[in-house]
């Protein structure tokens, strides 16, 4: 097995297990405590939105789990020329997400073949553009 480190842009909200259960319209299970500490956790660098009300994946990780990964990049010492950079980054993979999702709509399956093939590669350039941001947001980690 190989070690691997990894940078991804998230939106998080402190939560509690059973908060997340409710949220999701699930039951807590037996074996689990509802009243430990967490955070629901929105994946903005890809993966297929699971829940409706959100534009990327979504899932719940404990506290203790989460502060050891994610650190608040406000407040961390980025200049604000970086902060704009990840904001760019998360909003540009938001409209990516809502593009891919309208590919899947029938309104999408109902346009000439010409305009899909356009949204297509308007698709490809985005997600090149998200690349490119994430290779600069990890490079600032190694500046510091």
């Amino acid at each position: 097995m190989q070690t691997y480190i990894g940078t991804k842009i998230i939106r998080a909200l402190p939560m509690t297990r059973q908060e997340y259960n409710d949220y999701r319209g699930w039951q807590l299970p037996a074996d689990e405590n509802g009243d430990d500490e967490g955070y629901l956790v929105e994946y903005v660098d890809g993966g297929k939105a699971n829940d409706q009300r959100h534009a990327g994946y979504i899932s719940w990780s404990p506290k203790d789990v989460f502060e050891r990964s994610y650190r608040p990049m406000q407040g961390h010492g980025l200049p604000p020329h970086q902060q704009r950079v990840a904001e760019e980054k998360y909003e540009l993979n938001e409209k990516l997400g809502k593009l891919l999702a309208f590919f899947q709509t029938e309104i999408f399956s109902s346009l000439p073949e010409a305009e899909r093939s356009r949204l297509r590669n308007q698709a490809r350039f985005m997600d090149g553009y998200s690349a490119v941001l994430q290779e600069r947001i990890v490079a600032f980690g190694e500046q510091q």
